[in-house]
């Protein structure tokens, strides 16, 4: 089955019919964070279950409740699963497959990783009585070793939709001060990143999906960023606050 994407010519266009110029990413256990990133205007509103331990029987229960109406909302609901290595990710899928999410994000992301989650949703979805390869993947690239990898993102599984990356992850990692340089812009070697998940997507056929902005406090930084984004042929942007999910639509244009 060939993989869909979110962009085509107009770079957001997805085989589903949808468009996403914005995800906004919400803590699961925080219904008032969920809720405010429903109503915040964002084209998709990814799920997360990477919570604290004690918070995660809450976080699933709230994501499972969610994609059970998921037709009557507004914004596309994706999933984001604690990263493979983790026990908790077998337990993330157990929760939320019976509800059949478009798409499950999938952090810390690497070439093997992809495919083993590709095998997990595939014995899932036998199981569950889902088409087999209906549930896709959205991978961030947010380590030193998965950028690296991304070379060979094309062969990482047909149900690959999206490659995100970001910024501030890559800097813990990495143990810099700061991912900025002087100007507010990104340094050196995040640059590097941005430009190397931006053409193994490309290269991939999949959509580029850029980071979310580190400072939600400076409406004009965050236009300029996603004016960069769009520019350099970026399909979408992350947001981690509902303010942002308007300023990304109106510089990506719009829904078609």
């Amino acid at each position: 089955m060939p993989p869909h994407r979110f962009h085509a010519p107009a770079r957001a266009r997805s085989a589903f019919g949808l468009t996403l110029r914005s995800l906004i990413i919400a803590p699961g256990d925080d219904e008032a964070r969920l809720q405010a990133a429903l109503e915040s205007g964002a084209d998709a509103v990814v799920i997360d279950l990477v919570v604290a331990p004690g918070a995660r029987t809450a976080a699933r229960a709230n994501a499972t409740r969610l994609l059970a109406k998921a037709e009557a909302l507004t914004p596309t609901l994706l999933v984001r699963v604690n990263p493979l290595g983790d026990a908790e990710t077998d337990g993330d899928l157990d929760a939320v497959m019976g509800q059949a999410p478009l798409a499950i994000v999938l952090p810390r992301a690497f070439k093997a990783g992809i495919q083993q989650l590709s095998a997990r949703l595939a014995v899932r979805e036998a199981f569950g009585g889902l088409e087999d390869g209906s549930t896709r993947i959205v991978a961030i690239a947010d380590t030193a070793a998965a950028l690296i990898g991304l070379a060979g993102a094309r062969d990482m599984s047909a149900r690959l939709i999206g490659l995100a990356w970001d910024g501030k992850a890559l800097q813990a990692e990495i143990g810099a001060e700061t991912c900025r340089d002087e100007s507010g812009a990104y340094a050196g070697p995040y640059r590097l990143a941005r430009d190397l998940m931006l053409l193994a997507a490309t290269a991939a056929g999949v959509a580029a999906i850029d980071a979310a902005s580190t400072d939600i406090r400076d409406p004009e930084s965050l236009r300029a960023e996603a004016f960069a984004a769009w520019r350099d042929g970026f399909a979408a942007k992350l947001a981690v606050n509902p303010d942002q999910a308007k300023i990304i639509n109106k510089v990506f244009g719009a829904r078609r």
